[in-house]
């Protein structure tokens, strides 16, 4: 097949013995599908061709379908196992297959699950503990990173434990005390205890673990940053300014957009599924719109008690050490802020951002197309050891996140590997490469050098009209 061809021909990868990850992915050239007049239309399979209406930026670089091939949008799917035949496009996976194994590998994770996982969460704990008790022991004496990285990782460790505690991912765990389960954690008055951050964690809870699981990369997902970018995406400025306005967002990301927005969508939940015009968002300029509830929470909520306490009580403790002390503790309680935000964004936006990552505009029907939409929309980092995982709050392993997202951290380690199997027997592209290399894909979607990658309805399994549901 010549360059200009569908792109149906780049196979193969190495798999490495623990963290590999395939190079290619689900790619199509331009045909009769992608015109928009056929993109709300449901896919209708050719003999041995899958047909998904499909767009990117890399569709540009396509040409016409080679001759002896129907003019439609096909899809390629790599294989990183030489000996497993994979499938030619997306219709001719094993969905079934696909699911039951998947369904096989989550009820024997949720049977593992015991009292080690405790043990495991205590630790992690502890890890945030100690960076929080070593960065006020020092961060008295003079401004200086280590302290403010030292303030920023603990309070780092307060998102870790909420985010997979929340998730109901210790609710299963015996024993465990209440405090450390989803009905407990973080919820009312505990929220000053476990988890004081500028997000309001009802709020955070309705965004993230709802919204964003059940909808990743549709228009209904709160959290498409190439959606919310999309400003910026298109200003014809320099790139070095592009790259400074994404920093400034990084080193404030929590206070500009997670807390105003998570709120947003909390006040505008109902009983139909979101779509990207029901998706409510607070901006720079509406939060001072005292008229409406969401900012008003916003301020009383989140702004006011989370400023007050870590940028005016805390540093007030100190002053019996001297003004220079309090002053001290200020100025990396404000490096830590900017320190913890870029922290986050580092290691959360590039998970579903990428340019060999999709959106979907469409959403899924059943079990097994939420279990392949979970794994086409989501990238690994490189995975342990913990040090690494840690860092990564363990979001290195956001495709085993998105497929179990309600298992201990622990168990993610432990079945990384199988699924990451799966996926390449079944002939699903797994993306997993250093944060750093998503972080550059990520950037090159923001700033508009690349954008992410579009399908526009799930393909109907070849020789049937409905797909057998596992």
């Amino acid at each position: 097949m010549s360059d200009g061809g569908v792109g149906m021909a780049r196979h193969g990868a190495a798999a490495a013995r623990h963290c590999s990850r395939s190079q290619d992915d689900l790619h199509a050239g331009p045909g009769s599908a992608a015109h928009p007049a056929n993109a709300h239309r449901t896919p209708t399979p050719v003999a041995g061709r899958g047909i998904i209406a499909y767009s990117d930026a890399a569709a540009a670089d396509s040409a016409a379908d080679p001759p002896g091939m129907d003019p439609v949008m096909s899809t390629a799917l790599d294989s990183a196992i030489a000996d497993t035949p994979a499938p030619r496009s997306l219709a001719e996976l094993d969905l079934a297959g696909f699911c039951a194994a998947v369904d096989r590998l989550k009820a024997e994770a949720h049977a593992a699950i015991g009292p080690a996982d405790y043990v495991h969460l205590r630790r992690i704990e502890r890890y945030g503990r100690v960076a929080t008790l070593l960065g006020y022991a020092t961060a008295w004496i003079i401004p200086n990173p280590l302290s403010a990285f030292l303030l920023s990782l603990g309070q780092f460790t307060r998102w870790l434990l909420a985010h997979h505690i929340l998730h109901r991912g210790y609710d299963r765990v015996p024993g465990i005390p209440p405090r450390y389960t989803s009905q407990v954690f973080a919820r009312g008055w505990r929220r000053y205890v476990d988890w004081f951050d500028w997000l309001l964690p009802d709020a955070w809870d309705h965004e993230h673990n709802t919204l964003h699981h059940y909808h990743t990369g549709e228009d209904g997902d709160p959290d498409v940053a190439e959606r919310h970018l999309e400003f910026l995406r298109r200003m014809r400025i320099p790139i070095a300014l592009k790259y400074a306005l994404i920093a400034v967002v990084a080193c404030t990301w929590k206070i500009i957009y997670y807390a105003p927005n998570s709120l947003a969508v909390l006040h505008s939940r109902g009983g139909r599924r979101p779509t990207r015009e029901s998706i409510a968002t607070l901006t720079l300029g509406s939060v001072l719109d005292f008229r409406r509830p969401a900012v008003r929470q916003l301020w009383v909520q989140c702004y006011a008690p989370y400023a007050t306490w870590h940028f005016v009580v805390v540093p007030a403790l100190f002053l019996p050490l001297g003004t220079a002390a309090a002053l001290a503790v200020l100025i990396n309680k404000l490096l830590a802020e900017a320190i913890t935000n870029a922290h986050a964004f580092l290691v959360i936006v590039p998970n579903h951002t990428a340019d060999d990552l999709y959106r979907f505009r469409f959403h899924y029907r059943r079990k097994e197309e939420f279990y392949v939409t979970s794994v086409l929309g989501s990238a690994n980092y490189r995975c342990g050891p913990e040090v690494v995982d840690y860092l990564s709050i363990w979001l290195n392993y956001q495709i085993e996140h998105h497929l179990f997202p309600d298992l201990p951290m622990r168990q993610y380690s432990l079945i990384q590997p199988r699924v990451r199997d799966l996926c390449l027997e079944f002939g699903l592209p797994y993306r997993q490469e250093s944060v750093f290399r998503r972080f550059g894909r990520m950037l090159d979607v923001c700033v508009g050098k690349t954008s992410m990658r579009q399908l526009e309805a799930f393909p109907v399994p070849l020789g049937r009209q409905t797909a057998t549901t596992c």
